[in-house]
């Protein structure tokens, strides 16, 4: 264990209690002005928690309201009706002055990094202690330790312009880690950064979970971002939260296209529509997706199918691990006499979902 993680305090609650907690949250800005003036409504009557020592991905399109999500928690955007607490504190409603002993408990990193480019790697990470008022000994340790938590020990004395964006990444997660918050809120923390760099912040977020304690919410656009490091996950759009649950839940059984849609980004285990042009050439049968994976057995509808006369070509698809659960798709070829393919179509619906590849 690092000298970081030997340093962060104990927390009061414990894990797997709801720390953050939406109850019916809407968030609306009044733009323009006279007749021009309307409403636009970025978070839309959200319910949602967040466990306590848990990574919780928000994913979204652009303009879901993921971002302004993230900016109720902290304060940083006030409520406009619906209640929203962090460890048990009302937020919504809050002045600045009740606000602050929240935000002390609340790092937060962003997109474009926001670090001062005049002070140093060190100073930068320095910065909060020295508001919080620590006295020199005492953030001079608390740096060399965060300093050497992200790996950055040797470019203490750089300055932001002559690292690179995963280095300047990691100095914004060491600097949000500083007075040791409970609650981290990752705001597309990795979508200026390229995949290799992508992977090696999310591996510092991720120790930062484990090791300390801490909580994260993380917003992003990106599926495999969230396939990598979170416990849950909720899908926003239009300012609502469609689904959200585990996310191995999310990626094997997606209950909406918009998650659809994100888990087809990633997994690839479903036919798009060039693929279903493709296959529609290759194949003359009857075509259907079927989920498999854990605890999904196809085998009796496989074998009943072959007795009655019914053949079965994989056609496409795959299977991937999330969390030790494997999960995917196969679509398959049907052929055979009419309506024992739709015998074995319907016993595999008893067992699983089937989805006919439209023609």
């Amino acid at each position: 264990m690092s000298a970081a993680a030997s340093a962060a305090p104990s927390r009061s609650g414990r894990p797997g209690e709801v720390l953050v907690a939406f109850r019916n949250v809407s968030k609306v800005f009044r733009t323009g002005t006279g007749r021009a003036a309307r409403d636009v409504v970025a978070v839309d009557d959200v319910s949602l928690e967040v466990r306590r020592g848990e990574i919780f991905g928000v994913i979204g399109y652009s303009g879901a309201g993921k971002s302004t999500l993230v900016r109720l928690i902290n304060g940083l955007e006030p409520v406009t009706s619906g209640s929203l607490t962090v460890g048990g504190f009302e937020v919504a409603g809050r002045s600045e002055t009740e606000l602050a002993p929240v935000r002390r408990d609340i790092g937060m990193i962003f997109q474009q990094f926001n670090l001062f480019t005049s002070r140093t790697v060190a100073g930068n990470v320095e910065y909060p202690l020295k508001r919080a008022g620590w006295d020199k000994d005492r953030r001079r340790a608390r740096v060399a330790e965060l300093l050497e938590f992200v790996g950055l020990s040797a470019h203490a004395g750089s300055y932001p312009e002559q690292l690179s964006g995963g280095q300047k990444q990691r100095v914004g997660i060491a600097r949000a880690l500083a007075t040791s918050p409970e609650l981290l809120l990752a705001d597309e923390s990795t979508s200026a950064l390229d995949p290799e760099t992508t992977q090696e912040v999310l591996q510092v977020l991720q120790r930062a979970n484990r090791e300390l304690g801490i909580t994260i919410v993380l917003i992003t656009h990106e599926m495999d971002v969230v396939r990598a490091i979170a416990d849950r996950v909720a899908v926003m759009q239009g300012g609502k939260v469609l689904e959200d649950g585990p996310t191995v839940d999310i990626f094997a059984r997606p209950r909406t296209e918009t998650a659809r849609r994100f888990v087809s980004s990633v997994l690839h285990t479903v036919p798009d529509e060039r693929e279903v042009e493709r296959l529609r050439r290759a194949h003359r049968g009857r075509l259907v997706i079927v989920d498999v994976g854990d605890g999904v057995d196809i085998g009796g509808a496989l074998s009943d199918g072959a007795a009655l006369g019914v053949r079965f070509t994989i056609a496409y698809g795959g299977i991937s691990v999330l969390q030790e659960q494997s999960f995917g798709s196969l679509t398959f070829e049907l052929t055979g006499p009419e309506a024992a393919v739709q015998d074995v179509v319907d016993e595999l619906a008893r067992v699983t979902t089937v989805r006919e590849v439209a023609a």
